[in-house]
Order: structure tokens, then sequence, then C-alpha cells
């Protein structure tokens, strides 16, 4: 089933994003080559493709796990969320409607 996790950043967590990004990106690129990976990205924190020192205000992932359970264990060992990036996470079920 697929799941959305949105990470909210914390303020003035731009650094550390940063310095997380290179093994972030790593386990995403996992979830791609297990065909499991519908899309990802972070949300900028000014309406601008590269938002600068303005940073991001969070990212979302919308992958498929066998269950809630395994998207949140997955989520919380996510660098962003280990490092102290993410604020908050949040994990829910999604259901993909369009494009079909």
């Amino acid at each position: 089933m697929l799941y959305a996790i949105v990470g909210e950043d914390r303020p003035d967590s731009l650094a550390d994003r940063l310095a997380a990004r290179p093994a972030h990106v790593e386990r995403l690129k996992a979830l791609q080559e297990q065909g499991r990976l519908i899309l990802a990205g972070p949300f900028p924190a000014i309406d601008s493709p590269d938002p600068g020192p303005a940073g991001f205000s969070g990212s979302l992932i919308v992958a498929d796990f066998d269950s809630l359970t395994s998207a949140q264990d997955w989520a919380d060992a996510d660098p962003y969320r280990v490092t102290g990036v993410y604020a908050r996470v949040t994990v829910k079920p999604f259901k993909k409607v369009l494009p079909a």
C-alpha cells in the first residue's frame, strides 16, 4: 500500500539538511530501485524553485510499504529525522487516483 510521509523542518535547519542530504537521497534511491518510490521532494520555504538561504519547510515522500508500521519505521530512520532536521513527521496511508 502507498503511504505519504510528510516531514516538517525545524526552523533554521538548512545547514543540517544540506549535511544529511546525501544519506537521505541514498535511502530514496534504494526505494526507487526497488520500484517502491512514487515521488519525493522538498517544500521550498518561499515561492521559488531555488529558495537559496530561505531553505525548505519540509518534504513529501510517497512510497509503497507493507504496512503503516513499516512506513513509520522507515520514516523514523531517515537521516533528516535522526539528525533533527525534521521537527515533526506524519505518516498516512495514501490512495493514488491520478494519473492512472
